[in-house]
């Protein structure tokens, strides 16, 4: 039997002090079953991302590295955002082991499910989906809204997984490709199966969050539901062109209708039709504008090719600023 393989898990955190010392004990108690069970190396990790929090969620992760060795942290030098966190987590672990896992702190998603995902690696898949098996812990208005995300995300041609989120194993082989995906617009969930190679899915279901608030409520899901869309698909512009040739055809028959009835010598006073199809007309061409504006803003900010993410800090590192206190100390 080969090396065991080497395991980072990448726990993306803003403003979690509220639920980090109760779910990180069980990622150790995880990690370490795992090196038991000879599955990984003694040498894998619990990588904390923390992204610009604004309690004292740094302040704990860097409790927790002082600890146990297995718990490391990077720091973002401000708030960029869920996928962001997530994908320096995973640049940063790419170089350092074989496999990650990326999963969130708030305990709702299984982690006896990485259980199965390692085994699914060790049998040769280069990428694992965690997938909820069902939603019985959600209201059926989150239900309703969560599920048609997908529905709609894979209607408009973002090749999602449907009731994945960003709970997955994926190896380093697969992470040295993905990291010559260089867009500033990001969406994980839609950019992994870009990449290709052997992948399957691993069903768990999903619990209640240990302790906070949920930081996705239904506006910021839509939003990502829109900027998946206009990352990963042409299809809304495609749409527009579309509805566009039929308002059009519609237009041109109406003119029609309008000349022969004009010529019979039967028109009629009729600004309530024209209001609304003015009205109408108006509404369209806004919302297309929007949603062609959309995108021409996205590739403004791609042609501008600003980082994705600046750490700050890391656990395992020193500061200059820390040498000057620490000397300043012992004089």
């Amino acid at each position: 039997m080969g090396a065991k393989p080497i395991l980072w898990i990448v726990i993306p955190c803003y403003n979690e002090e509220e639920v980090l010392n109760t779910s990180a004990p069980l990622f150790l108690e995880k990690i370490n079953a795992l090196i038991k069970a000879e599955k990984i190396s003694k040498n894998s990790r619990i990588l904390f991302v923390n992204d610009g929090s604004k309690d004292k969620t740094w302040d704990i992760i860097t409790e927790l590295s002082g600890k146990d060795e297995h718990y490391i942290g990077i720091s973002q030098s401000r708030n960029r955002g869920h996928q962001n966190a997530v994908l320096a987590g995973l640049m940063e672990a790419k170089d350092n082991c074989d496999i990650t896992i990326s999963i969130d702190c708030d305990g709702q998603d299984d982690i006896n499910a990485m259980d199965a995902m390692v085994d699914e690696y060790l049998n040769g898949c280069e990428i694992v989906y965690g997938v909820r098996s069902k939603r019985s812990t959600d209201t059926a208005f989150k239900r309703m809204t969560a599920e048609g995300f997908y529905k709609v995300m894979n209607l408009m041609g973002a090749e999602v997984v449907f009731n994945h989120a960003d709970y997955r194993l994926v190896s380093s082989l697969v992470l040295n490709h993905f990291a010559d995906y260089h867009e500033v617009n990001i969406f994980l969930r839609g950019m992994f199966p870009l990449v290709g190679f052997k992948s399957t899915s691993v069903y768990y279901e999903r619990h209640e969050r240990i302790a906070g608030e949920s930081h996705y409520p239904l506006r910021k899901m839509i939003a990502l539901a829109y900027d998946g869309i206009t990352s990963m698909s042409v299809k809304p512009i495609n749409f527009i062109t579309g509805f566009g040739a039929v308002v059009g055809l519609m237009g041109f028959i109406g003119v029609l209708w309008a000349v022969i009835t004009s010529l019979a010598g039967n028109t009629v006073a009729g600004w309530a039709s024209i209001v609304c199809i003015v009205c109408f007309l108006g509404g369209i061409q806004l919302l297309s504008l929007g949603i062609i504006g959309g995108y021409v803003g996205k590739t403004y900010m791609e042609t501008k090719q600003r980082p994705r993410y600046i750490i700050s800090h890391r656990t395992w590192e020193k500061t200059e600023r820390h040498y000057i206190e620490e000397d300043e100390k012992n004089e």
